[in-house]
């Protein structure tokens, strides 16, 4: 029986039953392979290239070490919500205190906030690297690195943290089932029998307000970005610069394709069943951490040589030739 708090006003549930595909509920076991296999996959290409990018001390430059946060952040929201979801799956309910769900939904808009903050690092450091590529070296810092980033988690806390807590102070007395697979917040307001307007409100406006300043920024910084790339008279360094903005962009896209299309879609086909809903949010969660490592593997040439050496040779061997990138007068750093 599900815990109950009883307040002054009235009662509320403490523990809560995550359903998680209830119109699935007798074949759940049917989805423990596919989803188990999506993770160790997720799993094995972040940190393939992770390592790649960690054991080539030539590949220790500051975009390199973003991508590798950028993928180790993959790895984190994956791990938040997949291993408790195929436990799930293995048994006929899972349950969970309402701290427990708290700390997950914080954590899962965490890493989801903090992959945006460092797609904004990389974007200001493929600024400065094409925009300024004289001044790369004493601009762009290692001591800087560690100050944006650290900005990146404070600003992703400082987001989250007030949706968390608005979400800890409702009562919860309507029901104890949440359909999600997860502490999704939306999800769980449907529970409270109280008035979540300022929930609901500042939830919606942190959303927007986030997404549209992050996009705006983004996409000023690329426009200065590509403009810059086409003056460049060098057609190496050009065809270097674009394709390293390429890459940045197509994993930009999938963040936040997939993010705004999951929003959409969840809140236009209300009819829709609620495996379906369901599968949108494991989409826009695991996509990104999946195709971002193939992204980068497969478009980076420093990595993408690297990762080649490791497939080719049964111990690992640093490549004879490593590439190093000098800033000249028409080319950039990185």
């Amino acid at each position: 029986m599900s815990g109950w708090s009883n307040g002054s006003s009235n009662m509320s549930y403490t523990n809560f039953l995550l359903l998680g595909f209830p119109g699935l509920r007798e074949s759940r076991a049917l989805l423990l392979l596919p989803f188990l296999s999506l993770y160790l996959l997720i799993v094995s290409a972040n940190a393939l290239v992770i390592h790649t990018v960690v054991a080539q001390r030539s590949l220790h430059q500051p975009m390199y070490l973003l991508i590798a946060l950028l993928l180790a952040i993959n790895i984190c929201a994956t791990s938040t919500v997949v291993p408790a979801m195929l436990f799930g799956f293995s048994t006929h309910f899972r349950r969970i205190s309402l701290t427990r769900c708290l700390v997950q939904m914080f954590c899962i808009y965490f890493f989801i906030v903090l992959d945006c903050n460092i797609l904004l690092v990389m974007a200001l450091d493929r600024y400065v690297a094409i925009c300024y590529p004289l001044r790369y070296p004493e601009i762009v810092t290692g001591q800087l690195l560690a100050d944006l980033v650290g900005a990146a988690v404070v600003r992703s806390t400082c987001i989250v943290a007030p949706v968390v807590f608005l979400a800890s102070r409702v009562h919860f007395c309507r029901s104890d089932v949440i359909h999600p697979f997860a502490c999704e917040h939306m999800a769980l307001m449907k529970l409270s029998c109280g008035d979540i307007t300022l929930n609901k409100t500042v939830g919606l406006t942190v959303r927007i307000f986030n997404r549209v300043l992050d996009m705006l920024l983004l996409g000023a910084s690329y426009f200065r970005i590509i403009h810059a790339a086409f003056r460049i008279s060098s057609g190496g360094a050009r065809s270097k610069a674009l394709n390293t903005c390429g890459s940045h962009l197509l994993v930009i896209f999938t963040v936040y394709s997939s993010t705004m299309s999951s929003s959409i879609v969840y809140r236009v086909a209300r009819t829709a069943s609620q495996d379906v809903h369901n599968l949108l949010s494991a989409f826009y969660l695991l996509l990104p951490c999946l195709v971002n490592p193939i992204i980068y593997g497969a478009r980076t040439k420093e990595i993408r040589q690297h990762l080649a050496t490791v497939f080719q040779r049964t111990h690992y061997r640093s490549p004879t030739k490593k590439p190093q990138f000098l800033p000249s007068h028409r080319e950039f750093p990185g």
